[in-house]
Formats: structure tokens, sequence, C-alpha cells
């Protein structure tokens, strides 16, 4: 294709750009549960380059269409009733997704990325329970005082509200040995910005900030053949409901 061609591609409208998609890589082997596209396969991607990864159409990986498809099945998030999401880092394909839900006010933030408002995480700047719902994927392993970032998840949240979070889990116990080789780094923490590899008592540390906090895991959501056709890995996504009576 000309460079013409793909300048000309590029500044189409999304939906008529993933239309275009579709087509060109319709199959049936693989499904993605965020845009709703049937493809031959999804592409390789990741920091430690991966097959299988990423969907050729919105540009969704694992944790993307694990996250969506949770929130889909186990969350009050689509039930047409009013409520406030504050989306973490937000992932295009997602934002276009949450921005489209009937009742759903939605706020994006980051602190060096674009988005709707500007935010530090273990600074919140919104008042005590300002939101319904928080979504944050795969930022808590760059924050050097995660637990800081908790403890205003839920100070933010009203009571009976709930946040899904997505980490990379590398085995039980979360590991944060400072580590100043960034090839060390990445191999261990699967990231040169990563500050921690995370096991699965990230649920502890969730409780510890006062949530119920368990650790759903993809294979609970979907069967062994949807794990391969949705491109899941077996990982969990951590979801925290904020007690409507302290406890």
């Amino acid at each position: 294709m000309s460079q013409f061609l793909r300048t000309l591609k590029d500044r189409l409208p999304a939906p008529l750009r993933w239309q275009l998609r579709r087509a060109r890589h319709f199959g049936a082997a693989r499904y993605c549960t965020v845009c709703g596209s049937h493809v031959r396969g999804f592409v390789p991607a990741g920091n430690i380059r991966r097959e299988n990864v990423e969907c050729p159409v919105c540009g969704s990986r694992e944790r993307h269409r694990l996250g969506w498809l949770f929130l889909e099945r186990r969350t009050n998030l689509h039930d047409g009733r009013p409520k406030r999401l504050l989306h973490i880092a937000p992932e295009f394909s997602l934002e276009r997704r949450f921005r489209r839900i009937a009742g759903l006010d939605y706020l994006s933030a980051d602190l060096e990325n674009p988005a709707m408002v500007k935010m530090d995480i273990t600074r919140i700047q919104y008042p005590d329970a300002s939101f319904d719902a928080i979504y944050c994927s795969h930022v808590l392993e760059h924050i050097p005082d995660d637990r800081a970032a908790l403890r205003e998840f839920y100070r933010v949240l009203k009571p009976g509200g709930w946040a899904a979070l997505l980490v990379p889990v590398l085995g039980a116990h979360t590991v944060e040995d400072v580590i100043e080789d960034d090839a060390e780094r990445l191999r261990r923490y699967l990231g040169v910005d990563h500050v921690r590899a995370y096991g699965l008592d990230m649920v502890e540390r969730m409780r510890a900030a006062g949530f119920w906090a368990e650790a759903v895991q993809a294979r609970d959501l979907v069967s062994p053949a949807q794990m391969t056709t949705f491109g899941f890995l077996d990982e969990p996504v951590f979801y925290g409901v904020k007690p409507i009576t302290p406890t």
C-alpha cells in the first residue's frame, strides 16, 4: 500500500477504519470482546514480543479483552442506571466503548498522556464519594506508592461503588526489589518502567485500603475454548467494592 493510501486511511473516522479492518482480517479463529470483530488471528505485540496478542481491528490486547468481558459479566456497568466512572490511563478502544454506555458519566484521567483531566492517582483532586466505579488497567505497577493510590481509589468511590483493577501478575506474592538495570527490570518485572511484580496477594493490598476484594481469573469467566478464541491469558481481574457500612 502506498504512503498516500496509508495516510488517507489514518484520517478516516475510527468507525470506518474499523469496518475496513474487519473486512480485511475477517475470519472465525478469534473474536475480540472489545470491538466485536471476528478475525483470522490476533497479531504479535508486547514489550517482550509475543504472538497472537493484539486485535488487528481495534488494537485491544489480552488485558483489554478480559477487562471488558469482566465489566460486562460481573459488574452493573451496563444496567442503564446513572453512574459516574473514572477511567485511569484511558485505552482508546475501551474509551470509545465507555462513551457509548447509556447513563454513564465518563471521566478519563492520566498524569502524562492525553485524557480529559490530568491526575496523580496518589493525590486525586476530587472529593470523597465522587465516583460509582473506577477502571484502572496496567498502571499501578508504575506507581512507587501504589498503596496510596489504592487508598485514594477507595476514598473517591461512593459506598457500594467498585473498582476493577488489572496489573501484571507473575506469582503468588508481590516482589518489590529495587532494580537499577533496565534489562533486568524488563526480565523480572516485564517493563523497564515497572517498579514491582505483583502477585495474587494484590487482593490483600486492596483489603488493607478498605475494599472488600477478590481476584477473578479469566478461566472463571469463560470456557477453555473461549480462552483461546478470545486470546485471553490465564490472568486475574482484581475487583474491589467499597462497603456501604464501613468495616
